[in-house]
């Protein structure tokens, strides 16, 4: 059975309050409970009927004149054209814009990037992050040595981060740009590294530089701080720690006031990463609104083609890309799954699809590093999907204490980051994986920094932990198998290549 789920499926966030039933809010057969805000309106919005677009042409030529006209002709406007890879965004309030250009010499794809018109109409609807109190805060026991929180950080031993910071703590020549929701620059944990340059606001498609753009709202999602904190928290006495806390963190904001990831602000986040000295990029979200694109269809094979070529170029320009499985606990390499969430900013319905045809974008692109989530016992997260050949390795993205409970001092079963405002928290999801295997890979970039990032990944998956499958899953006991892994121990669905090895990388 498909669980229900949030929009934004990679930032699955355990509502607050510790109780198991507030714990289970993504687990299967559970329902998700979700906290509603206010509607908002979206910042890209043009008209109240304008719909936007991505029409792919020919890399590196421009804009074709005669597309150009073609374009306007069909009612559209070029709100920006990226030429080296071909993409160009347009808004139109023709329905049929589409379909008129993609008859047009020379256009390759042309489709709609939403099904509402701008603005969206949506409310936000992500779980609220558990919050530390005060007293948790004063509460907190570390080592000697460590950062203040870094005692509940149960993660950072589960991937020997903890050892590998006694040798090196990365460079702060290597950038890990968050493409996400917006970073709080102004943390504590997060301004000692943070990159200012290589951040921007990509939310309309084209780069917003203004100072403090890529900084979420106070009425938007904490998700990327606290991918950012997870990643790079400064190792300063103050907080947590980052996986990499000597590196650069940078914010590349791509979701909008609704909550929303759409493909011209996903390509223009792969963009700007690329033309700005980034060196991996975490993606901890899909591109909405479709949860799986299918390519037989013409707009989504549209959105497809876009964000592949963005995606592919930043890595040609330098880049590791790495991004979160998602949340329901699908298997990603079955012949069929039933999405019942498509498309998400208008009426969804249960339509069946082929996840080798129908791509959850980017983490199903070539070349992307796909990550599954682990709980404090290393075993498969209970919500993390999986798939034999679509999962490449594992870190930990927390899990119930029910299922999966930590060594003291830990106390939750979730993963510590920090909220805008110069607050820390807990989230779960392989929004929280993600960042942990960015990290692996920077602090790799660290140590090898003339690597590919072809190098970078080859290393990634040959100092991973080989984990076997875990045979029976049946993450909450019930006497019932909860999913099914293939593959052998040094590769399979639920692990990839095996848990990421922060320690290897400062090693190797």
């Amino acid at each position: 059975m498909t669980p229900p789920h949030p929009r934004h499926r990679r930032a699955l966030a355990i509502p607050a309050g510790m109780a198991v039933a507030a714990s289970l809010a993504l687990l299967p057969g559970v329902p998700a409970s979700a906290a509603e805000a206010a509607p908002t309106l979206s910042a890209d919005s043009t008209s109240s009927t304008s719909t936007s677009y991505v029409v792919n042409v020919r890399p590196g030529h421009g804009l074709p004149a005669h597309v150009k006209r073609a374009i306007a002709e069909a009612g559209g406007t070029v709100v920006t054209s990226y030429d080296r890879i071909g993409v160009i965004v347009v808004h139109s309030s023709n329905p049929d814009f589409a379909r008129q250009v993609r008859t047009v010499r020379g256009v390759q794809s042309a489709g709609a990037t939403r099904t509402a018109p701008l603005p969206s109409a949506a409310t936000t609807d992500t779980g609220a992050p558990k919050v530390l109190s005060g007293k948790e805060i004063a509460a907190a026991e570390a080592a000697e040595g460590q950062d203040p929180l870094q005692g509940l950080q149960w993660d950072l031993p589960a991937i020997k981060a903890d050892k590998a910071h006694e040798k090196s703590l990365g460079s702060e020549k290597v950038t890990v740009a968050v493409i996400d929701t917006g970073v709080d620059d102004t943390h504590p944990d997060i301004a000692p590294n943070f990159d200012r340059d290589a951040s921007v606001n990509c939310v309309s498609g084209k780069p917003d530089t203004t100072d403090g753009a890529w900084r979420p709202g106070a009425a938007e999602s904490p998700h990327g701080t606290h991918v950012a904190g997870e990643i790079a928290a400064a190792k300063n006495g103050v907080g947590m720690t980052g996986v990499a806390p000597g590196v650069k963190v940078s914010g590349i904001k791509v979701s909008n006031p609704d909550g929303f990831f759409y493909t011209e602000a996903v390509v223009c986040g792969f963009m700007w990463a690329a033309e700005h000295g980034v060196d991996v990029t975490n993606n901890s979200y899909y591109t909405d609104p479709w949860y799986f694109n299918c390519k037989n269809d013409p707009d989504q094979k549209a959105l497809v083609e876009a964000v592949t070529r963005a995606s592919r170029y930043a890595e040609k320009k330098g880049a590791v890309n790495v991004a979160a499985a998602g949340n329901e606990n699908y298997d990603l390499s079955s012949d069929e799954i039933t999405d019942p969430s498509s498309p998400n900013d208008t009426t969804p319905g249960d339509r069946v699809v082929d996840p080798s045809e129908c791509l959850d974008i980017p983490t199903q692109l070539p070349g992307v590093v796909t990550v599954a989530a682990t709980g404090a016992k290393g075993l498969k997260s209970s919500f993390s999907n999986h798939g034999l050949g679509v999962v490449d390795i594992a870190a930990p993205g927390g899990d119930s204490t029910a299922y999966q409970k930590p060594e003291p001092p830990a106390t939750s079963g979730l993963i510590l980051g920090t909220l805008p405002g110069g607050k820390w928290g807990y989230m779960a999801g392989t929004s929280m994986a993600s960042p942990h295997v960015a990290g692996v890979a920077a602090l790799i970039k660290s140590t090898h920094p003339h690597a590919s990032p072809a190098m970078v990944k080859a290393l990634l998956y040959a100092q991973a932990d080989a984990t076997a499958c875990t045979e029976p899953y049946d993450i909450d006991g019930d006497g019932k198998v909860d999913a099914v892994c293939e593959g052998s121990k040094n590769r399979n669905g639920f692990y990839g290549w095996g848990m990421a090895d922060a320690l290897d990388a400062v090693t190797w």
